[in-house]
């Protein structure tokens, strides 16, 4: 196939050829003549899946031969040639390292959270299998001198020390050793007997080491060639000269070939085609001199002029520069929409996942399903998410909102989904009013008992909650058992689908592997799950369309696409950031022999440069994202830059064009979101029922809210809507008042003199008896501490009061129907005192802030209503009789007690008699049709919420707007 050459046989191919259909194009040429079993004869080694997948599907395209033997290069020690020992299970060694690290973390807690033991322990194993992988020797890292790095360093580099030691113990090699030690095997062997067969690597840059050494050794065989992808031609010889040194080439695209080339003794700017293709070559010289390395970008003023017309250079590309990202996603929607109906094949290029799903959801309003390279994440599948979900109730009392998440996940039944969906439902709602901060079986059970509730359904759930509320630190194995018993008995068909499959593979390797972990808390088990399901994809079933792909970045040299739109072109996206090393730092690495974090940049760089050369080409970034402005990508900002500094190749009108064309795809992504049908905004309402189903029975507290939101008083008591409680209840204001108002009506009813030291340790008994009842711990101690607080200022006050009057029986209900309205009055007075002339003194308690007097009198007016009742004798066992004063007692953050003299001289508002005149004035007007229950007629704050605000509307109309009064019923 191959004639004789002097030297390494490498092949070059530009960017933007369709690579796989070049390969087999060039073979055509060099087998014209040969019989049809030549092909039979040809070995290839391929870099991905996909690009072995793409030729296959040539071949089957025809015309009819023989096919070659095409190989995948990352598994090259299942060569059944290679005699090695089977690979240690990556997760044994990271469970390994992770013991290591957590021992570091425990004895330094300092160097990093518990929280992060997992992730450092791949960082650390990354490390080695780097190691192993450029052929560096572990053994190296004892000549690195640290003794004027800083602390960190040395403490790394000595943790380091230690994992090596865990690292050569291994029986059996890791992956990435194993590869090494193939590749290795494979050169040795065919170094000393050639194969007589045709050998060819394509698609790779060698960009590992493995691989290197591999497409070294063939490159050297006398049948073996090299075919590189997306090799630059325009490139001059000194820019090449330049990317010798990988602290300053590393990050440009042919910084891999130049390194190859260095190896074999070619020359980079001079190797052979492999075939004649060029498809785009005045665009493929502009990025090349866009791309060329920073030193050397003042070659654009000698060397640009000479490029030629930019309008013809830039032919085939489009800028889109969005607002956001969701606007990016919709244009890139509309932009491959456009060309499924034209019948050509697309493909989306971004290492962006979430724009990727951003993208997914919008095509999905046209039914389109794009073939997504990477599938979806394995953490997000319903697989995934269950299991995270179950992993997160070891050992801890799962609170309602969790268990409800959990019940109602789509693939957790108990029988029937539909009754096991109803049980779930009316568990939501008797917890909301009835729950409390965790759930148990014993809850459960006084459900059942309440509600006539399904008690199977209610012992199943609470089996599986007991269980793994119980389960506490443990080996791993013992871990692993338990989350996949309670796991399979929440969802029997959890590993039917293909996300299930995928998600048991997970769990399966993680079982046979847990016998490495060691004692581990549930916390840490959770942080090893999520490690585990994150890194891995689930691929969704062949129902998508073959002519619209999503693909990484890596992908762009399998090419086969008519239209190629490269997406998320912002720094930090693409390209990424290189990953932090907690391990060695830049210069520590590059003494080692290891790869400079500069790498992932520069081959990220080359698929960019390959995929740009496409036919037609769309790029793709957002201006800004969630938090900032973005920065344009660099390799689109030096490009933009060129052809802005070329006005003589007419640079500035070929962006602008290119500009235009990708403002076609924004405009019409716009004007889609602009496309909606626009709905009246509501009215403020100010329904006006009948009077004969107005309320007529309303509790001094209401009353407020009757002047404040009438509304809210016609959706309880007219519509009889309730609001819901939240899911996980949460010690709040209203809880602890209420706690407050017990103690001090416990200690009232004792009877305790206040001037005595035992009025001070019964208040504190007493508190700590009531407070016992409440279900949050922290509540608890902070609500005791508030009343050791206040302890002594509400005793000292209190000898005052009661030296004055005597408390009667305190929280006495009353019961006062208002003359002339056929409206009753209702409340529960916190406290009344008889004085010594035999007047009252109503008292009322309050955690948070006290009411001013005019509010007193207009708004709250719950103190001075219990006034009115206390004079009309409407609380039970306290006779009527004229009331003195009224009095708020601050328990809380404000600590004082505001008194107010009735009917004190001059002042007629603070009368009970007015009060009285002024509710009779109110409630009758709720007695005439005519008047409507206005929604948030008086707030307090222009930013005050009531519950039923969302029925009104509100957000539709604002304050200012005037009610509109409507009969309704």
């Amino acid at each position: 196939m191959f004639d004789p050459a002097a030297g390494a046989r490498l092949f070059a191919l530009p960017p933007g050829c369709d690579y796989p259909a070049e390969l087999i194009r060039g073979m055509e040429q060099r087998l014209e003549g040969q019989p049809p079993e030549a092909w039979a004869e040809i070995e290839i080694f391929v870099n991905t899946t996909r690009m072995r997948r793409r030729l296959m599907r040539l071949f089957a395209d025809g015309p009819p031969r023989l096919l070659p033997r095409i190989r995948l290069l990352g598994q090259l020690a299942a060569d059944p040639a290679v005699d090695l020992p089977p690979a240690l299970p990556s997760l044994d060694r990271k469970l390994d390292l992770a013991r290591l690290v957590l021992r570091l973390i425990e004895a330094d807690p300092t160097l990093a959270p518990r929280s992060a033991v997992f992730d450092l322990a791949d960082s650390l194993g990354a490390v080695f299998d780097e190691m192993y992988g450029e052929g560096v020797d572990p053994a190296a890292l004892e000549g690195l001198d640290v003794g004027e790095m800083g602390g960190h360093w040395q403490r790394a580099l000595k943790f380091l020390m230690i994992a090596r030691q865990v690292a050569e113990t291994d029986a059996l090699p890791s992956p990435e050793a194993r590869l090494r030690r193939a590749a290795e095997a494979l050169a040795a062997r065919w170094a000393a007997a050639p194969p007589s067969h045709p050998v060819i690597v394509a698609g790779s840059t060698g960009s590992r080491g493995p691989v290197a050494l591999l497409m070294e050794a063939v490159a050297r065989l006398p049948q073996g060639a090299v075919v590189l992808p997306g090799v630059d031609p325009h490139m001059p010889a000194d820019v090449w000269d330049r990317l010798g040194d990988a602290r300053t080439g590393e990050d440009h695209p042919q910084f891999r070939f130049a390194a190859i080339c260095q190896k074999l003794g070619r020359v980079p700017w001079d190797l052979p085609r492999w075939t004649g293709c060029d498809p785009v070559p005045a665009r493929s010289a502009l990025l090349s001199m866009a791309l060329r390395p920073a030193p050397v970008t003042d070659q654009w003023m000698r060397d640009g002029p000479a490029l030629g017309d930019m309008v013809t250079a830039t032919e085939g590309l489009s800028l889109i520069e969005a607002a956001d990202p969701v606007e990016e996603a919709q244009s890139i929607a509309i932009r491959l929409r456009r060309a499924a109906d034209e019948g050509r094949r697309t493909a989306l290029i971004t290492p962006d996942r979430t724009l990727t799903r951003r993208v997914q959801a919008a095509l999905d309003r046209w039914g389109i399903e794009a073939d997504d390279s990477a599938g979806e994440p394995l953490h997000l599948t319903p697989p995934g998410r269950l299991l995270r979900q179950t992993a997160r109730l070891l050992g801890e009392g799962p609170g309602p909102d969790a268990v409800l998440a959990l019940l109602k996940h789509p693939l957790v039944s108990h029988g029937d989904r539909g009754v096991h969906l109803r049980n779930a439902n009316a568990l939501d709602l008797w917890l909301r009013d009835n729950g409390g901060p965790s759930v148990d079986s014993a809850l459960l059970t006084r459900w059942t008992e309440a509600k006539g509730a399904d008690p199977n359904w209610a012992t199943w759930i609470g089996g599986v909650l007991d269980r793994l509320a119980a389960t506490g630190a443990a080996h791993l194995p013992a871990l692993v058992a338990r989350h996949m018993a309670e796991v399979q008995a929440l969802s029997p068909d959890l590993w039917s689908q293909a996300a299930g499959r995928k998600a048991r593979e997970v769990m399966a390797a993680l079982e046979a592997s847990a016998g490495h972990g060691g004692p581990l808390r549930p916390s840490d088990y959770v942080a090893l799950l999520d490690s585990l399901l994150q890194a891995e994809e689930s691929r969704r079933p062949d129902t998508a369309r073959p002519d619209i792909m999503i693909w990484g970045t890596l992908e762009a040299r399998v090419q086969g696409a008519d239209l190629v739109i490269l997406a998320g072109l912002s720094e930090g996206t693409w390209p990424e950031p290189p990953t932090p090393d907690p391990w060695l730092n830049r210069d520590m690495r590059a003494r080692v022999g290891l790869l400079l974090p500069e790498r992932r940049i520069g081959l990220s760089a080359h698929d960019f440069q390959q995929a740009a050369c496409a036919p037609e080409v769309v790029f793709s970034r957002a201006r800004r994202d969630a938090e900032a402005e973005t920065v344009m990508s660099r390799w689109l900002n030096r490009l933009t830059n060129l052809l802005g500094g070329l006005p003589d190749n007419r640079g500035p009108e070929a962006l602008a064009a290119m500009r235009a064309r990708g403002d076609l795809w924004l405009n019409q992504a716009r004007l889609s979101a602009a496309r909606v049908d626009r709905l009246r905004p509501a009215h403020r309402p100010s329904p006006r029922p009948p009077v004969d189903v107005r309320p007529n029975r309303l509790s001094v507290t209401q009353i407020e809210k009757l002047v404040r939101d009438p509304y809210g008083i016609y959706a309880a008591n007219v519509l009889k809507l309730r609001p819901l409680s939240p899911r996980r209840p949460e010690p709040d204001g209203r809880q602890r008042g209420q706690a407050l108002h017990r103690i001090l009506e416990l200690w009232l009813i004792e009877r305790h003199d206040p001037a005595t030291p035992a009025a001070r340790e019964a208040l504190l008994r007493i508190a700590t008896e009531v407070l016992a009842q409440v279900q949050w711990a922290s509540a608890r101690l902070t609500w005791l501490a508030q009343v050791e607080g206040w302890a002594d200022w509400f005793l000292e006050g209190e000898r005052t009061r009661q030296a004055e009057a005597t408390p009667l029986r305190p929280e006495e209900e009353g019961r006062f129907e208002v003359p002339g309205t056929g409206v009753l009055l209702t409340g529960t007075a916190d406290r009344i005192d008889r004085r010594t002339d035999g007047r009252l003194n109503v008292i009322d308690y309050k955690t948070g802030r006290l009411p001013s007097k005019d509010q007193l009198l207009h708004f709250d007016k719950q103190l001075m209503l219990e006034a009115v009742m206390a004079e009309a004798g409407a609380f039970r066992g306290v006779d009527a009789a004229e009331v003195a004063t009224v009095s708020h007692i601050g328990l809380g953050s404000d600590r004082k007690e505001t008194l107010h003299d009735l009917r004190e001289a001059g002042d007629v508002t603070l009368d009970p008699r007015a009060v009285l005149l002024m509710l009779q004035k109110l409630l009758g007007a709720y007695n005439d049709r005519a008047q409507g229950y206005t929604s948030l007629r008086a707030t307090e704050r222009q930013l005050d919420r009531f519950d039923y605000a969302h029925l009104a509307r509100f957000g539709e109309w604002d304050l200012s707007d005037p009610a509109q009064p409507e009969d309704v019923g």
